[in-house]
Order: C-alpha cells, then sequence, then structure tokens
C-alpha cells in the first residue's frame, strides 16, 4: 500500500495495459480529502500508461472533494487519450455519482475483471 495523505492509502498493480489502484479506507481519524487525483496521475505518468481502473469498494461515502478528484482525473486522462473505469462501487456511492449527474460520465463495473474486460458497464436500471 502507498500513502498518499495521513490516513489514506492506495494499492496499485500493474496490468499489460494499465493500472489497478484499489482505494483504501481512510483511517476513521482523519479529515483530510486526499489529493488522489494527482497522486494516481503521477502514478499514470511514471508506469507510462493512461489506462485505469480504480477500485472503490472500500470506500464507505464517496464525499463532494472526492468526486471533483474523479472529474479531475478523469479529464486529465483523457486528455492524453486514455480512459478510467470505476469499479466495485456500493450502491450508495453509485447513488452519489447519480445524484450528481456523473454516473453517465464514468463507465462502472461490479469488478476489476469487468471493467479489465470492458464488459457492459453495470448501472442500475
Amino acid at each position: 500500500m502507498q500513502a498518499i495523505a495521513p490516513g489514506w492509502e492506495l494499492k496499485v498493480d500493474r496490468g499489460p495495459d494499465g493500472l489497478w489502484v484499489k482505494v483504501g479506507q481512510p483511517h476513521p481519524d482523519c479529515l483530510d480529502d486526499p489529493p488522489l487525483a494527482e497522486e494516481i496521475w503521477s502514478l499514470l505518468e511514471r508506469h507510462f500508461v493512461y489506462r485505469l481502473v480504480l477500485e472503490l469498494d472500500e470506500l464507505d461515502l464517496l464525499t463532494s472533494c472526492l468526486l471533483g478528484q474523479l472529474v479531475v482525473l478523469h479529464k486529465r486522462i483523457r486528455e492524453h487519450g486514455g480512459m478510467l473505469r470505476l469499479a466495485g462501487l456500493s450502491a450508495q456511492n453509485r447513488e452519489v455519482l447519480r445524484v450528481h449527474g456523473l454516473d453517465r460520465r464514468f463507465p462502472i463495473y461490479g469488478t476489476r475483471e469487468d471493467a479489465v474486460m470492458g464488459a457492459c458497464p453495470r448501472r442500475p436500471r
């Protein structure tokens, strides 16, 4: 695990065409939001890839700050011809994306495997 801010960690795996990054649940005492977009962007540049599966199954709640970080990261990746896929979102976090009008911006998958294979995104009807 790689620490990105006090109480926040990322688990990074390299695949043949991109990175898989699992965002760990922050420590309960953690009050700061992490510089998620900048840290992940730095990882992508170091590995010379712009394809990312971001696993969010450990996060209890996507805060507005984290949503902003996802939007910034998504924009940077797309500007470089890459792609960002989200995996493992809870029903609550899918609803957060929907309420903020972001559920159509990000391809959402149930698992890392589905996201890597590009299976049809799983969206509630």
